[in-house]
């Protein structure tokens, strides 16, 4: 009896819909939302300017040593995919059982929940599902409370998976659509922002002037490189396209491309609109902000420009914003599982490929109900902040990977080489250290849950032989 064959992804998408992506995976509400909790750090416009300029340099080291990576694999997989090959199965296992675990998928939650959040907002959804916060509890956990929010949340994830199980291609053209849409809103924020004649606090054209800096303030690295933390949240999500490389056309030369071309993108309109931001309201007053409860920072820049018009807009535009973030990590996230399948090193289903619309059908769908149980639980927030130090890690293990590669193939295309993933890996052992310092206890618990893939990598390995 003949076997019957696998279907495989389909090689559809083209290099402008990989920029998008990266932008669209990389704008989600971080950028409205984090100048506030920034300025409370540092009250000072001219460092919170160049902590935002300065996590855009960072990133962008980290975008250029992953386009290296990038230009020698057409397979999806992304990390797991260049750990494994550049150090071994096991190295690019851990990454993937952290990915599927907590990294990926407790980020989807976090995104999906702020969606639902603004969905109730901006639709005025009154609560229906009123329980006692204590109704229902499993493990200490409550998963009835904010359950409006939280069941609108889940919704959402089931009805991106099914569209995005429909076709690739429909999953690229919506996030195309729902990411220059959030393209628009900021440049109309830039220049309503930059336009404003209002405020009586130092104008915009003296933000970064070098003699504005208050010299002691720079050497308080803890407090800037706390404050940089907001701005990396904000900046997340660029290397995400590599997770669907074998679904574009010319990967070797387009991913990379895209990886580039969107993180700089993104950067200079976080830049620009952190500028409009400060030229409309004071450090101090962001700072109140930040204590307020429910209040947005972009929202409330708005409302200054704008007025009650203002605060509408820019509430459409972060459910708009938050929406779209959503779409890209489910799409791409769950190749990576799939790849991973595939290879033997995750549970077998999910290497199963949709034989209409050949897109990976089970791993969207295990990837929801795995990010559904941690909306419902309440814990993706938690996790995510036990993990910071262990995604850094892995930042730094692919600039790692870089070097060891082009040791072994000296031609490789790389770029910026050494310099590039040297500092990079600088830069990463810096924050992982921040984090460890700062937040000890998380970062154990975090490195407790990422040691959880050991016996389950074992028990794979067992099923291959």
């Amino acid at each position: 009896m003949k076997q019957k064959t696998q279907p495989s992804l389909l090689q559809v998408l083209g290099l402008g819909t990989a920029i998008l992506l990266v932008a669209g995976n990389i704008i989600g509400s971080g950028v409205f939302k984090k100048i506030a909790p920034m300025s409370a750090s540092l009250m000072n416009e001219n460092l919170i300017i160049w902590a935002w300029i300065v996590a855009g340099i960072i990133t962008m080291l980290g975008a250029l040593s992953y386009a290296s990576l990038a230009s020698v694999t057409k397979e999806a997989g992304g990390q797991f995919q260049y750990f494994k090959n550049v150090f071994n199965d096991f190295t690019g296992f851990m990454f993937g059982w952290s990915f599927f675990s907590v990294i990926s998928t407790a980020s989807i939650a976090s995104i999906s929940y702020v969606f639902a959040e603004s969905f109730v907002k901006f639709w005025h959804i009154p609560d229906f599902f009123n329980f006692s916060s204590d109704a229902v509890r499993f493990f200490g956990l409550s998963f009835s409370e904010n359950f409006t929010v939280k069941f609108i949340a889940i919704m959402t994830l089931v009805l991106l998976t099914i569209y995005n199980i429909l076709g690739v291609k429909g999953g690229g053209w919506l996030s195309n659509i729902v990411t220059a849409a959030k393209i628009l809103g900021i440049l109309i924020l830039i220049v309503l922002g930059l336009s404003f004649a209002g405020s009586d606090h130092t104008p915009v054209d003296e933000v970064i002037k070098s003699d504005g800096i208050d010299a002691q303030s720079i050497f308080k690295l803890s407090a800037f490189f706390t404050a940089m933390l907001g701005a990396f949240w904000a900046y997340d999500g660029w290397v995400n396209i590599t997770n669907m490389a074998s679904e574009f056309k010319n990967p070797t030369k387009n991913v990379p491309r895209a990886i580039i071309f969107g993180t700089l993108l993104t950067m200079i309109l976080y830049v620009l609109v952190n500028f409009a931001y400060l030229n409309v309201l004071s450090p101090a007053e962001f700072a109140a902000i930040s204590k307020q409860q429910g209040s947005i920072a972009a929202v409330e820049v708005a409302n200054v420009v704008m007025g009650s018009a203002g605060i509408v807009i820019i509430s459409a535009l972060i459910m708009i914003s938050t929406f779209g973030a959503t779409q890209g990590s489910t799409m791409s996230a769950a190749r990576v599982y799939y790849q991973m399948s595939r290879e033997g090193l995750f549970f077998k289903p999910f290497a199963r490929v949709n034989e209409r619309f050949r897109t990976p059908h089970i791993s969207l769908t295990g990837q929801m109900i795995w990010a559904s149980i941690l909306i419902l639980s309440g814990t993706f927030d938690q996790l995510t902040d036990m993990l910071v130090f262990v995604a850094f890690l892995f930042y730094a293990l692919g600039a790692v990977a870089v070097i060891k590669l082009k040791r072994s193939r000296p031609d490789i295309k790389t770029y910026g080489y050494p310099f590039v993933p040297v500092l990079f890996i600088l830069f990463c052992i810096f924050i992982i250290g921040n984090s460890i310092y700062s937040r000890p206890w998380e970062s154990l618990i975090g490195l407790g849950l990422v040691s959880t893939g050991v016996p389950l990598y074992f028990y794979f390995r067992s099923k291959l032989k």
